[in-house]
């Protein structure tokens, strides 16, 4: 029987010389105690070494995944030439199915095997003789490098941390030189103060000061490859008739020095951004599609490295860097900031102060695809940033000309709209206005509804209110006051005339003289009694 033993080193078979001792499975491990008692049950047939560590990963990441690499068939078809009817031992019993359809070898996997292979593991540098024990061990941790790498999706040649020192050094480098021309500015200014407005370009300025030196050679310097023709004779004008005041030759060498020095880091600077401007190409190019190199190596460098950026969700890549006023707003319970280092972006600026959050966010969600997109996919094509960029632009153009959305259906199709038709009325001059005549003013007749139709209304109502009252109240008596109205007025008229003509037609004196008034009527308790509905 043979045994298929894989090593960081390469492949080893062994030949089992005595296979009565793999029958004790409980006791095989004693076997295997010493190299000499090793060596007595197995032995090396064939050994087959890796040529470097990109031979070594292929082959592991095949065994991982349960397929036949090359250098393993052509090490069995040679085996099978020699020894086709022995069985062959293998440690993955998938692998031995894929042996066994394409060479036609029978494989056997089994716990005995399971044990056998961790003794011949523990004497393995007893038995594969002429591989010291230094190299096998450098090779064991290249080879688990290398897998590592495989696992996560990470090349080697995707190293972040040139982009995180390159952003630093640039914007260390901007900062410095605004110092130097600040100083550049105001030490020459004494000298030739019209010179630093008339000359906005500051690398520019400090050429022509380089160059010229004291104020006076101006007249007879020739600045055609630095200066326009116009701003070369304002500035030779303004020469002549300056207000500044004169300095000596030593001050002179000392601010054309630093002229010198700011020259020398502007040059580096440029060579730096071209230098970042390839990095980030090479290992972001989504992202630096998206947002533009220098925002893309801040994000990268804020985060630490391509990777945790890529771990960061979209709304942590839209607010990125702008911690300090996100905590201040958590802190006083106000509006959280829109934007971070996003905000510096080509797209953010593009658009209104009003449309900024909305295409922030959208930037944001789609940088966050590409980041990852970047940095765990094998695949370093530039595709997926010019789609994602497209996408984008299209939602701001949506934005800045206020497009309806259709709400149902794809959502893709804008909404018909109607045509605008005006409908405002239009006002005719009306002449009859012009007329001093009288007029007739027509009285419209109101009809007045009599009062006993209201009464009898209101008694209707009261009636059956009580009627209600009496079906929702409890068991028992329930007063009632009902409340006669007082007759109409007509009414009372007619009885006081038909009163005055009694008294008229009696002759006879009256003793009282007080005359009889109707009385009025009492009102009524009307006693309602409730009995309780029989359930």
């Amino acid at each position: 029987m043979l045994v298929l033993f894989e090593t960081a080193a390469g492949y080893a078979i062994f030949k089992v010389l005595n296979e009565k001792k793999l029958q004790e499975i409980d006791t095989l491990w004693k076997e295997f105690e010493t190299p000499e008692k090793a060596n007595k049950i197995v032995k090396l047939k064939h050994f087959e070494k890796f040529h470097d560590t990109t031979e070594a990963l292929a082959a592991s990441t095949a065994l991982v995944e349960g397929k036949l690499s090359k250098g393993l068939k052509k090490v069995l078809k040679k085996i099978i030439a020699k020894e086709a009817h022995e069985q062959l031992a293998v440690a993955d019993a998938k692998l031995g199915g894929v042996i066994k359809e394409k060479l036609n070898l029978s494989c056997i996997h089994s716990p005995m095997v399971t044990e056998l292979m961790r003794g011949i593991r523990s004497q393995v540098e007893g038995l594969i003789s002429g591989l010291p024990a230094r190299e096998m061990a450098a090779m064991s941790l290249g080879l688990a490098h290398s897998l590592s790498r495989y696992k996560l999706k990470f090349s080697p040649d995707k190293v972040d941390t040139m982009i995180v020192q390159a952003i630093s050094l640039l914007d260390d480098l901007d900062k410095e030189l605004n110092n130097y021309i600040m100083r550049c500015r105001e030490w020459y200014g004494w000298h030739f103060p019209e010179l630093g407005k008339i000359i906005t370009d500051n690398l520019v300025y400090c050429k022509c000061v380089r160059r010229v030196g004291d104020r006076r050679n101006f007249s007879t310097f020739d600045f055609s490859e630095l200066l326009p023709e116009e701003v070369e004779e304002e500035v030779k004008a303004a020469a002549e008739i300056s207000m500044g005041t004169e300095v000596s030759e030593e001050d002179i060498e000392n601010i054309l020095h630093l002229c010198d020095q700011v020259i020398e880091i502007s040059e580096y600077r440029a060579q730096l951004y071209d230098y970042l401007k390839n990095r980030m190409m090479a290992i972001a190019p989504n992202l630096t599609i998206m947002v533009g190199e220098l925002v893309g190596a801040r994000l990268i460098s804020h985060a630490g490295s391509l990777l945790n950026l890529a771990k960061h969700p979209a709304s942590t890549v839209q607010i990125l860097g702008a911690e300090k006023a996100l905590f201040r707003a958590l802190k006083t319970k106000k509006d959280t900031p829109k934007y971070g280092l996003i905000y510096h972006a080509s797209v953010v600026g593009q658009s209104t102060a009003k449309n900024k959050g909305k295409v922030s966010r959208t930037l944001a969600a789609k940088t966050a695809l590409a980041i990852r997109y970047d940095a765990l996919g094998d695949d370093s094509s530039a595709e997926m940033g010019v789609e994602n960029k497209a996408k984008v632009e299209a939602r701001l153009r949506h934005l800045e000309e206020k497009g309806i959305k259709r709400i149902s259906g794809t959502g893709k199709a804008l909404a018909r709209a109607d045509k605008y038709q005006h409908k405002s009325e239009v006002r005719t001059y009306d002449p009859s206005g012009d007329s001093t005549l009288p007029r007739k003013i027509k009285i419209e007749e109101v009809e007045v509804e009599p009062e006993d139709s209201t009464v009898k209304k209101k008694k209707k109502e009261k009636r059956a209110w009580t009627m209600a009252l009496a079906a929702e109240g409890p068991a028992g008596e329930l007063e009632v006051v009902e409340e006669e109205e007082t007759e109409p007025v007509k009414k009372k008229r007619k009885k006081m005339k038909k009163i005055k003509s009694e008294e008229e037609e009696e002759p006879e004196p009256s003793t009282s003289t007080a005359v009889e008034m109707p009385k009025k009527k009492k009102k009524k308790k009307v006693k309602v009694k409730i009995e309780p509905e029989d359930d």
